[in-house]
């Protein structure tokens, strides 16, 4: 089983990818944020560390209220901190256990997961090779207008925010370029999967 991880900055079409590599390939897709938010509701793993931290204050009928949260967080640096070294390994973990189920299973031939802070959070350690999703600035702030309805300054001042091109190309090994149509990044992809298959890995077919 090959294990890939998938990161890139927001509007880089991260979830067109996934999605191509789960339809075209098979893929088993876990997203990193997606299974923070399940393993913080109720008689999940994270919610009694969550709430114990954080106090009742944040729930709003028994669960986790994600606005409240937020709110809470986002303007304070010491209690995201907080709440990341709850979540954040706490999702690895899960993770890694997931991984060598799959392994085990023998079903799956690509596993691919994505999130935000792959590379921050070390998964270099867990994936057999990291990929990073580029787009140029404008093709990213006319996805981001469209699909959030964001005015252009708000998108520009988001992807001010995130890491340039070139920290995720020192970090990973190979670059999807997602600025054009999609049948050139599904080549792209395909062209690495061989890769990868010729070293006996996966099947890519």
């Amino acid at each position: 089983m090959f294990v890939l991880g998938i990161t890139g900055g927001v509007g880089a079409g991260k979830s067109m990818v996934l999605t191509h590599l789960k339809e075209k390939y098979s893929a088993y897709v876990l997203e990193a944020d997606a299974l923070a938010k399940r393993l913080m509701e109720p008689g999940e793993p994270l919610f009694d560390a969550v709430v114990s931290a954080f106090g009742e204050e944040i729930l709003t009928d028994g669960a986790i209220d994600r606005q409240r949260m937020a709110g809470l967080v986002f303007s304070d640096a010491d209690k995201l901190e907080c709440l990341n070294a709850i979540v954040h390994p706490g999702v690895k973990k899960y993770i890694l256990r997931d991984i060598e189920e799959k392994k085990t299973d023998g079903h799956v031939k690509l596993y691919v997961i994505e999130a935000a802070l792959l590379i921050q959070d070390g998964y270099d350690e867990i994936c057999d090779e990291l990929w990073y999703i580029h787009a140029d600035e404008d093709t990213r702030v006319a996805r981001i207008m469209e699909s959030r309805g964001y005015s252009k300054e708000r998108c520009e001042g988001m992807l001010k925010s995130q890491p340039d091109a070139a920290y995720f190309q020192v970090h990973t090994a190979c670059t999807i370029d997602n600025s054009r149509d999609f049948s050139d990044t599904a080549a792209q992809i395909r062209k690495r999967l061989n890769l990868i298959e010729k070293s006996g890995i996966i099947a890519c077919v």
